[in-house]
């Protein structure tokens, strides 16, 4: 396996797009354990910045990213991870992509599912 230059916090983006249409649906981080647990579950897993854990994509509300390719760019700085997306969608927002603003605010694509009924009620 390439060498992966992590930054200073020990973690590498890792872009997640959908492994047949393209289209990108999530970035997050991994660091060297998280990537080792996608490789050997072939499901993606994440090293989460705010909650300071590991978290798998999917374990809440079961729309898992099934791995079918691990790429790594030129400069060995950033992962993208193709996948096939279990469910509706990759955000936690209720859309299938997490990119489902343009740069003015306004949403170009609709909900493909309550994030309400999948995690609950915010309080």
């Amino acid at each position: 396996m390439l060498e992966i230059k992590y930054d200073s916090q020990g973690l590498v983006p890792a872009i997640i797009q959908d492994y047949e249409s393209g289209e990108v649906l999530m970035m997050a981080y991994m660091d060297v354990t998280a990537l080792k647990k996608t490789i050997e579950t072939g499901f993606t897993h994440f090293w989460s910045r705010s909650r300071k854990k590991y978290w798998k994509k999917g374990e809440t509300s079961g729309h898992v990213q099934e791995v079918k390719e691990v790429l790594i760019d030129c400069d060995a700085d950033t992962l993208l991870i193709k996948v096939i997306q279990h469910g509706p969608g990759a955000c936690h927002t209720g859309h299938r992509s997490c990119f489902y603003r343009n740069i003015e605010g306004a949403e170009i694509s609709k909900k493909v599912f309550s994030e309400e009924e999948v995690y609950g009620r915010k309080e």
